[in-house]
């Protein structure tokens, strides 16, 4: 055979190609740009899709496929390219402090937030982190720099686990041995830039001199890694000061390295070790701590605060959030009145659309902003209303006689995604109002270099509820999240700094949790499926995870926030 068939997606044509070459040479032969269909933009090849699956451009093509070229515009080439700098940023950093370990620990709204620490960690387990000053910041980026001048070619290995784990240990990544010895397996593929060998969650692109655009800011003792804006690829993501949203990934990566759990390898360990249902209490408890002092600072205000707005992305546990808050109220002497803001929808005959013509739900001016301006201002005033409530297969309010009036210990706690935007409610008393931002914030990371996506986090969440309560396949979910993710950036995330605390529903057992529920729903995605990409990812990212098992999901109380995706729940 000299030849081999493919079908290119992106201008929809067969070529015979000579077989065996890479994805890279049949790149450069047929593709070597990337057209945006909507805007008409041009992006450089980083990686493909072979059969749905993601592949890195050094895979040899060797049968008939069909092959889809992928450029910055699409997430997995987003990730290919953001994966592949984080590599040329931990290689400068081994050179320049080769004392110090460069850990990536979360994402930011401009980036990834990276922290470089000392090698030896203290006593009680936590590393200790080198304050980078801004020279250090400079020496860094001009190394990086010079290392993509230079077009130097990543490069992958399969090699025997003992081997791999010896260059972990050398590397200074205890978090990456204790990893791939929780997985059993005998070998792990590594990936090569020059000598600094290292392993990563998906593929790289081919040589470093594709990595021309990225930055480094500095944010408190670390730093952000700043990739390529969508918007314009010339330019990084701007920076976003949100320090509210940044100190409570701190504050949970700090709780993570206290309990000795701050990687997948320690939890799966735990798991193994039969102490499951020890995380599962102590989580709980933390969480229920939480909600305390929340109600605590809600109660303080006395008769000033009546109005409790509750605001999150999708699946980040808003309504298990307010229920829960609720609980914690009448524990203190008050009264909580419970309503949801979806049943201040307007009618469906005066909802908006969005771009694509599709009836936007998300957008500020599908809410009947003047009635519920009306209504909070009555019952501030001390007067009645009659609440509404939409019927969603109808389309329209109804008006059933649902009176509400506040009395001395009564509030009023409103759970909605624009509970956060001043432009809401324009004309109530601001002074009233006590908000919460509530949203899963994780900041557990696979290993040093590779943090757990809180996107990726809520997805999982929301695939296990909507099949359970909502009837929608785990297909379904997938190919509605992008609509939900662009939502979530016109209309939550610039106002997360509005709130006036931050509630983070992440557990750290939650990804056990839900490996149990979510695997088998994705294994039913078929290959022909638009959502067989992502599945295939998920289901790749949840092998490195321990699942839990019936009887320890039974030790999760009724009350817990992981009830309203799993279902037991009796708030």
């Amino acid at each position: 055979m000299d030849k081999v068939t493919i079908h290119c997606t992106n201008d929809g044509r067969d070529y015979d190609i000579p077989y065996g070459i890479t994805l890279g040479e049949a790149a450069r032969m047929i593709c070597r740009i990337v057209r945006d269909p909507k805007t008409g933009a041009e992006y450089p090849v980083l990686a493909a899709l072979l059969d749905h699956k993601l592949k890195g451009l050094d895979t040899p093509i060797l049968w008939p496929h069909e092959v889809t070229f992928l450029g910055y515009n699409h997430d997995d080439g987003r990730r290919t390219y953001i994966r592949s700098l984080q590599f040329v940023l931990q290689k400068a950093v081994r050179e320049l402090y080769p004392d110090k370990v460069l850990m990536v620990e979360h994402a930011l709204p401009s980036g990834l937030y990276c922290e470089i620490v000392e090698r030896q960690r203290e006593e009680n387990g936590v590393t200790r982190p080198y304050p980078v000053t801004q020279d250090d910041l400079d020496a860094i980026l001009r190394r990086m720099r010079a290392i993509v001048s230079e077009n130097q070619p990543f490069s992958r290995r399969k090699i025997h686990l003992e081997d791999a784990l010896d260059i972990f240990r050398k590397n200074g990544q205890p978090l990456k041995v204790e990893l791939q010895r929780s997985l059993g397996r005998y070998f792990c593929s590594v990936y090569y830039l020059g000598d600094l060998a290292d392993s990563f969650h998906g593929p790289l692109v081919l040589s470093t001199g594709t990595l021309q655009v990225f930055d480094l800011v500095k944010v408190g003792v670390g730093f952000c890694l700043q990739p390529p804006s969508e918007a314009d690829i010339t330019k990084v993501v701007p920076v976003r000061q949100q320090e509210r949203i940044g100190a409570a990934l701190k504050e949970y990566s700090d709780w993570c390295r206290i309990t000795r759990i701050d990687g997948v390898g320690s939890l799966n360990k735990a798991i193994h070790d039969g102490r499951a249902v020890e995380v599962i209490n102590t989580e709980e408890a933390r969480q229920e701590r939480r909600y305390a002092q929340i109600a605590d600072a809600v109660a303080s205000a006395g008769e000033q605060i009546k109005i409790v707005f509750i605001a999150g992305p999708s699946s980040s546990g808003k309504t298990s959030s307010s229920l829960r808050i609720a609980q914690q109220c009448r524990v203190l002497g008050l009264r909580p009145k419970v309503v949801e803001l979806d049943n201040y929808f307007v009618d469906r005959d005066r909802t908006p659309r969005d771009e694509d013509g599709n009836l936007d739900f998300e957008c500020l001016e599908a809410m009947d902003l003047k009635l519920l301006g009306e209504h909070l201002n009555t019952l501030l005033a001390g007067g009645e209303v009659e609440i509404p409530r939409f019927d969603f297969p109808a389309g329209m309010k109804r008006f059933e006689g649902n009176f509400l009036h506040l009395e001395e210990k009564d509030i009023l706690i409103m759970e909605g995604i624009h509970a956060l935007d001043p432009a809401m409610v324009p004309e109530v008393d601001n002074s009233r109002i006590y908000r919460i931002y509530a949203s899963c914030l994780t900041s557990f990371n696979l290993d040093e270099n590779n943090c757990m996506s809180t996107s990726d986090n809520r997805l999982l969440r929301r695939i296990v509820r909507d099949n359970r309560v909502r009837g929608i396949t785990p297909e379904g979910t997938i190919l509605r999240w992008h609509s939900v993710r662009r939502g979530e950036g016109k209309y939550i995330f610039p106002f997360q700094e509005n709130a006036n605390v931050l509630m983070n529903t992440a557990l750290i057992y939650e990804f056990p949790l839900l490996k149990y529920y979510a695997e088998p729903l994705l294994r039913r995605i078929l290959p022909s499926s638009p959502a067989y990409t992502e599945a295939v990812r998920l289901l790749k990212f949840l092998e490195y995870i321990v699942p839990l098992q019936p009887a320890e999901i039974a030790a999760i109380p009724p009350t817990s926030i992981m009830r309203e995706f799993i279902g037991g729940q009796t708030l």
